[in-house]
């Protein structure tokens, strides 16, 4: 069963090469690692910095940067992230870089004048979505505590790939054209991405943003302060300021004193193994741990890895798990959060009790674990998919396992420094209260909004490290990121199996199958077992992930990234 446990940092990456196997005790250490990232050159760009001696999270460092310039939909030093890390000795830590909203914030923020809630694209392209960016302190701070490289090192691979270029890929180049009302709603959007007529340059463009190498270069030199202070800081809260209708716009007082944090893990066993993730603000580890925990009186294995029972189990554990998520979860700095509660042995089973193997739950409600107030009211936040994950082990065997991200594709759309700004604010609920009860999630001054991501690390049960994983694609994340623990566990699988398996997920009390898989070929079953409104479309999940193996650590992403990220 499930424990609620403190430990230390812990970070992990996955990529596509192979590593010595770990090892023996008093043999010396590993002579490389393995980084996995959704896009090459970021993977490479890790990938360089363990060559020259770089720790785990030197590298880590590098991909984020990378990605600034290469998956510029996705994530980048305009947004924030969280990382955890683990070591050999089962030391895990993990640090919080999510953005927070500035101090002039408050409930009411995204509300129009008589009180209404906008549409959506209103409240995200606009300066109201903006929160204050995370992931530079996050690396400044993880760095000094376990980087081995010179931080300027670390910034190398990406200016390079900002000033001499980098090429249009066929995934990007879709979501220029989807996302067209944000990567191009600026000018300077406009400028980098399109052509004169406002159409998405062809892929194998190549793009040079020489604004974003020299931001990269004063941060190098400088350090954070270069961000945080200064011209920079100066352009990001004009930048934002200026699309702000209503007083309390972030200003430089909200950059200067924006902190990461380290937060203790929450940890529990699944099959005796060591699961470890984050904890609050973000949803998502507390979400994985549940739906493990619900499960384990299931022999899975047994049933089968293509049984539809099987996964009308974990689709019943994911509606509990979330069904807790959306009332309790949200920034443990402003509410309280019952995360011992949420995590307890009796009250998982408690909870694993409702799910039958025969039939699905007509009504799932969050339960009442021990430090919960139910005085709290479920908000409204909306679905977005712009994040992306990275996973690293080094020659020491620590792994990291690094979420990253600016919330929707492209963010809010508004640009500083040559790279695109978060709308993650809009994470928040922009209801401040539900039938009179307040949300847990809603925005207040210096609050972190609530997040789905889930960056997670496995010990064996020799303690022994074995996995570090974790997904991109909102409210999905936890469900990938415990679907992929599944298959490596209960199943066998290698990790492009496990990252590979079908998606499934319930939204509300719609049943999402994914298109063209065994999955899709089974809905019946599932209608059968009581989920009488099955979705069948294409998912979107990107997971990535490093795996010990016999042969060593290997790295993987998702295979449906296959032909997406490729080069011409």
């Amino acid at each position: 069963m499930f424990r609620i446990a403190t430990a230390s940092l812990a970070l992990a990456l996955a990529g596509c090469v192979t590593a010595p196997p770990l090892p023996a005790e008093g043999s010396g250490r590993a002579l490389s690692g393995a980084v996995s990232a959704a896009d090459p050159r970021a993977q490479e760009a890790g990938e360089d910095i363990l060559r020259k001696g770089g720790s785990a999270t030197d590298a880590a460092i590098a991909v984020m940067l990378a990605l600034t310039v290469v998956e510029p939909q996705s994530s980048g030093i305009g947004g924030g992230g969280f990382l955890v890390r683990g070591e050999q000795n089962g030391d895990v830590i993990t640090y919080d870089g999510r953005e927070t909203a500035p101090a002039g914030a408050s409930p009411d923020w995204f509300l129009t004048e008589t009180g209404e809630i906008p549409p959506f694209i209103d409240s995200v392209r606009s300066g109201l979505s903006v929160g204050v960016p995370g992931n530079i302190a996050l690396a400044a701070k993880v760095h000094a505590e376990h980087g081995v490289l010179d931080w300027a090192e670390l910034f190398d691979p990406a200016i390079s790939l900002a000033r001499e270029g980098f090429l249009i890929n066929p995934r990007l180049h879709g979501m220029l054209e989807s996302s067209k009302n944000r990567a191009g709603w600026t000018d300077t959007g406009r400028a980098l991405f399109y052509d004169t007529q406002g159409v998405a340059l062809p892929v194998g463009t190549r793009i040079r943003n020489e604004r974003l190498a020299q931001s990269f270069e004063a941060i190098a030199a400088i350090g954070p302060a270069a961000f945080y202070s200064g011209t920079l800081a100066e352009e990001i809260v004009t930048t934002v300021a200026s699309r702000t209708p209503r007083e309390g716009a972030m200003d430089l007082p909200d950059l200067e004193t924006y902190q990461a944090n380290t937060r203790d893990a929450v940890c529990g066993t699944y099959r005796a193994h060591r699961v470890c993730s984050m904890g609050p603000p973000t949803s998502g580890g507390i979400a994985v741990l549940q739906i493990l925990g619900q499960l384990e009186r299931f022999d899975l294995s047994a049933l089968g890895v293509e049984n539809p029972v099987t996964w009308h189990l974990f689709v019943e554990s994911q509606r509990l798990a979330y069904s807790d998520r959306e009332l309790y979860l949200a920034d443990s700095d402003f509410v309280s959060v019952p995360v011992a509660g949420l995590l307890d042995p009796d009250y998982l089973a408690k909870r694993s009790a409702l799910i039958d193997t025969h039939s699905s739950l007509a009504i799932v409600e969050a339960g009442v674990p021990v430090g919960a107030s139910r005085a709290l009211a479920d908000g409204n936040e909306p679905e977005e998919n712009g994040t992306s994950h990275f996973a690293i082990v080094d020659s020491a065997n620590t792994m990291v396992s690094y979420t990253s991200t600016i919330e929707g594709a492209f963010g809010s759309g508004l640009m500083a420094g040559g790279f695109f700004l978060n709308n993650e604010l809009t994470d928040f609920s922009r209801a401040p209260q539900v039938d009179g009860r307040l949300v847990a999630n809603r925005v207040e001054g210096g609050k972190r909004p609530r997040s789905s991501m889930a960056p997670a690390i496995v010990y064996d049960p020799a303690g022994r490290p074995l996995l570090a994983v974790g997904a991109a694609g909102g409210s999905t994340i936890p469900v990938q990121t415990a679907r992929s623990i599944i298959g490596i566990i209960d199943f066998d699988l290698s990790a492009e199996e496990a990252l590979g398996l079908p998606f499934i997920m319930a939204f509300g009390d719609s049943l999402l199958l994914e298109d063209g898989t065994w999955l899709e070929a089974r809905s019946d079953a599932f209608r059968a077992l009581g989920h009488s409104d099955v979705i069948i479309r294409e998912a979107p999940v990107k997971g990535g992930a490093v795996l010990h193996t016999q042969d060593g650590w290997i790295a993987a992403r998702d295979p449906r990234l296959d032909g997406m990220v490729d080069l011409p």
